[in-house]
């Protein structure tokens, strides 16, 4: 009861620490005078990732390298199957914005990355620099390209958004940095409860550190991705849905893997090769899909679901 309890109140803490957080750096950039479009690339959509961030350092400081690699792995597998999948269902997801091609190619292609860097299932500290290092270049790039292929319609979507996230954006710096200050704290807070109730609900159920991780852990840290894109989705706003959840994998593998390893060396054997390589299919899958008429249709959001169905059906009898 005490691990569950853990676990819940750890959910809780990670969402409403990433929710504050992403509001006080949203306010901030708006008031430093940054373009929505620029905030809405980088500062929300990676400040959405941050519970995944704050959880897998944890677990990788504290030798659990199953669940710091199992909760990357398994919340790039949710982003998609499950969380675009229920967004498609709710509205079919018409792609315009350009630069989304580039994201996804650059997603299939970092996962792949990680297959190889992790074949000896380790990944070391200079692997990690090599990670964080193609983050800060990613990044960099992507802010590039998407000054030159963004639309008007693009930048009203992004625009909206940010308002909608930072409320008031002549919030004062006090309250700014109340929110980050304590948006951060609530999220060490609650990854720790998250990561020792998890923990020890493996032992009690007598399953693997990198089951509860590619299952419990992903969920619980993909929350805020997953309110993000149907909020989105709601507002008829495709492009952020489906760019949030790109830029989500990638900033998972390059920048959370990278800083995770960087903090300790990782060693997660129970991560197995198909875990791995069902995260890149699906990435593959999702290309497919967005490449051949550039929208996420409903029947194509029941096959990301099904997809995820069969992953954990497969998954949880071992």
């Amino acid at each position: 009861m005490i691990s569950a309890l853990l676990v819940f109140a750890g959910f809780v803490a990670l969402y409403f620490g990433a929710e504050w957080l992403v509001k006080g750096a949203t306010s901030m950039a708006l008031r430093l005078g940054l373009p929505p479009l620029l905030v809405g690339l980088t500062v929300v959509a990676y400040g959405t990732s941050s519970p995944e961030m704050v959880v897998s350092v944890i677990a990788s400081l504290k030798s659990e390298g199953d669940l710091s690699i199992g909760n990357i792995v398994g919340s790039n597998i949710l982003n998609i199957a499950l969380i675009l999948g229920l967004t498609a269902l709710i509205t079919p997801l018409k792609i315009e914005f350009q630069l989304l091609k580039f994201d996804t190619v650059v997603m299939i292609a970092v996962s792949l990355l990680l297959i190889l860097l992790f074949r000896d299932f380790q990944l070391e500290r200079w692997e990690g620099l090599l990670l964080a290092s193609l983050a800060i270049v990613y990044t960099l790039v992507n802010i590039k390209m998407a000054k030159i292929t963004s639309t008007p319609g693009v930048e009203q979507q992004y625009s909206e958004e940010v308002s909608g996230i930072a409320d008031k954006p002549s919030m004062g710096w006090g309250k700014i940095v109340l929110l980050i200050a304590g948006g951060l704290l609530v999220l060490i807070a609650g990854s720790r409860a998250f990561v020792i109730g998890a923990s020890d609900l493996a032992r009690m159920w007598g399953v693997s550190e990198a089951l509860i991780g590619l299952t419990i852990v992903s969920i619980g840290t993909s929350l805020p991705e997953l309110a993000s894109s149907l909020i989105a989705a709601l507002r008829k706003q495709a492009d952020i849905a489906v760019g949030n959840i790109i830029g989500s994998n990638v900033f998972n593998i390059l920048a959370i893997g990278g800083v995770a390893s960087v903090a300790k060396p990782i060693h997660a054997p129970g991560i197995s090769l198909v875990d791995q390589w069902v995260m890149v299919a699906i990435g593959v899958l999702f290309a497919v899909f967005a490449w051949t008429g550039l929208r996420i249709r409903r029947l194509e959001g029941v096959v990301f679901l099904a997809c995820y169905c069969g992953y954990l059906a497969w998954l949880w009898p071992k």
